[in-house]
């Protein structure tokens, strides 16, 4: 046996799953909703909502991208307190809420933080509770009613592949406009 006829032992080549910033705009369990303000970079209290329902992770969106909606693209964070408006969360996505609302498209990523070692073997939806799924659909399906003018159209889950595809496509609708930084440059 000659050393090419050897077995080889190396670990196949994994793929390392996408790494991002998500900016935290709203804490869970909040009727808050705060949005940033991208020209001024505060924070500001956008509305209360008008249903008894808070929202059940932290909430913000994708550093770098345009969502197809217009605005950066909207992130769930899975964390097991709530943080703060403005802070700064390494994630990777798990899967995405595809929605849709009376503007349009509407995605929303879920995600799980990167430092919190208690969920690193969350990879995919089907990780999760089925409970805890409903329980985020539940809320995106009733959290606009009782506002004038304002509506969810539909929604279903998909998985973590497709959500870092729009992650990738929103960074790529993001050159060229106000909401590029380091992720959508090469």
């Amino acid at each position: 046996m000659t050393p090419t006829d050897r077995p080889s032992f190396a670990r196949p080549k994994i793929r390392p799953s996408l790494h991002f910033d998500v900016t935290v705009e709203i804490p869970k369990g909040t009727k808050n909703k705060y949005e940033m303000d991208h020209h001024t970079g505060r924070i500001r209290l956008d509305r209360t909502l008008f249903t008894s329902t808070q929202y059940p992770n932290d909430y913000g969106f994708i550093e770098g991208t345009l969502g197809q909606d217009g605005d950066p693209l909207d992130a769930m964070v899975l964390v097991p307190e709530a943080t703060f408006p403005g802070a700064l969360i390494e994630c990777r996505a798990i899967g995405m809420f595809r929605m849709k609302d009376e503007m349009g498209g509407d995605d929303k990523v879920l995600c799980i933080p990167v430092a919190d070692q208690r969920q690193q073997n969350i990879r995919e939806l089907t990780d999760l509770p089925n409970l805890a799924l409903l329980e985020i659909e539940h809320f995106f399906t009733v959290y606009k009613d009782l506002e004038p003018g304002k509506s969810v159209e539909g929604a279903i889950w998909v998985g973590h592949a497709e959500a870092e595809m729009e992650i990738r496509a929103s960074w790529e609708r993001a050159r060229g406009t106000s909401y590029e930084n380091e992720f959508t440059r090469d």
